[in-house]
């Protein structure tokens, strides 16, 4: 059997009509930047998240990037966030001309709101948390953390579509939130893709400028900005993708299940835990393996793909040398993930077959 970690091929396959009839409907159309396609997404986009205002861009980096734009945050500032996630959200920071400040992880792999306030400076600007593994950071601490502080909160929602905390969407807690459409997201489209999602109507205004040059109106430049726009070809797959969302999200928390039900009693792994008052939609499921590299080969010469999010930290990247952290519990954890496969296209019995595989190693 061979199990790939994603599957487009059978997500396409799946719905192929749906997805042939909204590109032809574009190219029909002969508008393919900024038109009914965008506009209609990022209106049912922000119904969903359950905000005023959702505004597509090019993907989920420069939506970061664009909202500390918009914040203001730049030279001189401090941003803290995770070490653990992909590299764009610290690059997002740094291309603004800021500082990341990285923070060790709890748990759950997620920042740890209570190691926060020791690393706030007077240059504290923002806290980006990564909603990472498709359930949300501990919202209320952090959201006391900036209140107490006066500091904004920028979720990084990339990984995490559709995700709940306190019954209410991950997207709709901070000043403004991003998020990636990145082919594996849970909500992905066929290329890049982010958006920027608040409930601010001037940073609304402010955001649309930003990500189109810094025009109010054509050839009209109020301020600095990049060509960060979602297109409509991707705008039209992601509103055919988000018809099946919440569906899918539901597959991988069933698929999540029997993970859980197949691996409990196997005593060299640890399966992921869910925070209290969330509901994961499991974008990944990451378990921590002794021996993982012995594991990982195993499963791959049985057919089975795995990943590990993510191998280096960021802080240990070359790129990130000057600043400095020492992280000790990241770092002791790189050590022994590994993501296993889980999309709404995996079956039952390869689930089965991959948590039987586990089995026979560890014998």
């Amino acid at each position: 059997m061979e199990i790939k970690f994603n599957d487009f091929q059978k997500q396409y396959k799946v719905h192929h009509r749906k997805f042939n009839k909204a590109i032809k409907a574009v190219l029909d159309s002969g508008w393919y930047i900024l038109g009914k396609q965008v506009l209609n997404f990022e209106k049912d986009f922000a119904a969903y998240i359950g905000t005023k205002h959702a505004i597509g861009v090019a993907n989920g980096m420069e939506a970061l990037q664009i909202a500390l734009l918009a914040l203001n945050i730049g030279p001189g500032d401090e941003v803290i966030t995770t070490s653990h996630s992909a590299a764009a959200t610290a690059l997002a920071i740094i291309s603004v001309g800021a500082k990341p400040v990285f923070v060790d992880i709890d748990e759950y792999f997620h920042i740890d709101a209570e190691k926060i306030e020791a690393a706030l400076s007077g240059n504290t600007k923002a806290i980006i948390p990564v909603h990472l593994y498709g359930q949300s950071v501990d919202l209320d601490a952090i959201l006391a953390i900036c209140k107490k502080h006066n500091i904004h909160l920028v979720e990084d929602c990339a990984q995490a579509h559709g995700a709940l905390y306190n019954k209410k969407k991950v997207g709709s807690f901070g000043v403004i939130n991003c998020f990636s459409f990145y082919p594996t997201k849970n909500l992905g489209a066929f290329g890049d893709g982010g958006a920027i999602t608040t409930d601010d109507d001037a940073l609304y205004e402010k955001i649309l400028q930003l990500r189109n040059y810094g025009q109010k109106n054509r050839y009209e430049h109020e301020s600095y900005g990049l060509n960060s726009r979602l297109d409509e070809i991707q705008a039209a797959i992601l509103s055919v993708q988000l018809e099946y969302l919440d569906k899918n999200n539901k597959v991988r928390q069933k698929l999540a299940d029997l993970y859980h039900n197949n691996l409990k009693k196997v005593k060299e792994i640890k399966l992921p835990q869910t925070r209290k008052n969330c509901q994961s939609v499991f974008h990944l499921f990451v378990i921590e393996a002794e021996n993982r590299d012995g594991l990982a080969d195993y499963l791959k010469s049985k057919g089975i793909a795995t990943l590990i999010h993510y191998p280096i930290p960021i802080h240990k990247q070359p790129c990130f040398a000057k600043y400095t952290s020492s992280l000790p519990i990241l770092e002791d954890e790189v050590r022994v993930i590994l993501s296993l496969p889980i999309h709404p296209f995996l079956a039952k019995k390869e689930v089965n077959y991959i948590c039987e595989s586990i089995k026979e190693f560890y014998k």
